[in-house]
């Protein structure tokens, strides 16, 4: 009785499908495989280009490791596949491989968030099995108390990669001695720049894409894209920047239209419009050195925007929409930490616990 019920609710396994179901499932079957194929190319074409030519240098240097140590690599970039084969033990040899030629413990972790980020597309892609992307999702990177630890245990002279292990801090009057050149047209496009990255935070390749149209100098405005969180900004431009732009107006060195800032030739005239995120950090280190601040980046001259910012009581929600960030987590650590810890702090009225515990109610 009770398996006549059973068999009455149960399909029968060996019961043909019928033909809107084959159909149903053939296609379901072909958009399956198209997805798979096309998961990373789906990824890699909503984010911004410098994040991708990170992310190509990030894999780059996967596949040549494991070439190194004898494995095969392969397009990790665009080609899901290539990831069968690649284990967490892998994953995690990389990570100590990085760590003994002295790359820099944000280097090494950036990197390993790259890869598990293709190595989901690949799981989504069919590439990989479950169980081989949640191990590999599960490798750790280092925190900040584990990178000074491992930072103390080797020479400061073999660490390399993409970041310093700390900001190269701009006194105010380092800051202003940037912003101060000969009157001369490289020396006017030099203020120009420095303008630009001290007093509005902006990125190096941001400051590379400006455009003569972003300015709008009768209003004091300028306006751009920051590529990397895809939102496009308008800033109120600082009295040093205006003065800068109005001066390069009044002789004629702004190109009529197209890109804003202008590169310059040994003998200290300018060139063709367009500065590349090279050219700006090549010249952001030499204007540096002349001023005897060894080390000098554009990232730099945004972190000590956003210091200064804050230590003068930008309110972090403002801090973090000026900066183009996505959270509050962001600007934090462009911050610098005040010397005095509770700097700021307002209780309302001073706290005294003897006097608190002692006193009735």
């Amino acid at each position: 009785m009770l398996q006549r019920s059973f068999n009455q609710i149960t399909p029968q396994a060996s019961q043909p499908l019928l033909p809107e179901d084959l159909t149903r499932q053939r296609a379901g079957q072909a958009a399956d495989r198209a997805a798979s194929v096309s998961r990373i190319d789906d990824y890699r074409s909503r984010r911004a280009a410098e994040t991708l030519r990170r992310q190509d240098d990030d894999l780059l240097l996967f596949s040549e490791f494991l070439e190194q140590a004898g494995i095969p690599g392969g397009d990790f970039t665009h080609d899901p596949f290539a990831w069968r084969g690649i284990t967490w033990g892998l994953v995690e040899a990389y990570i100590k491989w990085q760590l003994a030629q002295g790359y820099a413990v944000p280097t090494v972790n950036v990197r390993l968030s790259t890869i598990k980020t293709y190595a989901r597309l690949a799981f989504q892609a069919g590439a990989l099995d479950a169980q081989a992307y949640a191990l590999i999702h599960a490798v750790k990177g280092y925190g900040r108390g584990e990178q000074r630890r491992i930072d103390g245990h080797r020479a400061p002279n073999i660490r390399r990669g993409l970041k310093k292990a700390e900001p190269v801090r701009i006194a105010p009057e380092q800051a202003v001695a940037l912003k101060t050149h000969p009157d001369s047209p490289q020396g006017r496009r030099d203020r120009l720049l420095m303008c630009l990255l001290l007093d509005h935070g902006l990125r190096v390749g941001e400051a590379a894409a400006l455009r003569v149209e972003d300015i709008l100098l009768e209003d004091k405005l300028l306006r751009f894209f920051r590529s990397k969180v895809g939102k496009e900004q308008t800033h109120r431009l600082s009295d040093s920047t205006w003065e800068a732009l109005t001066d390069c107006v009044a002789h004629g060195e702004l190109p009529d239209k197209g890109k804003l800032l202008r590169c310059s030739l040994k003998n200290g005239t300018l060139g063709k419009p367009g500065m590349t995120t090279r050219g700006i950090t090549l010249r952001v280190r030499t204007l540096g050195e002349e001023r005897g601040i060894l080390g000098l980046s554009a990232h730099d001259c945004r972190h000590a925007w956003a210091t200064s910012a804050a230590r003068n009581g930008t309110d972090p929600f403002a801090l973090q929409e000026a900066g183009g960030w996505n959270s509050l987590a962001m600007p934090r650590r462009y911050v610098d930490e005040q010397e005095i810890a509770n700097d700021g702090v307002k209780t309302g009225r001073e706290f005294n616990l003897d006097h608190d515990l002692m006193t009735p109610s």
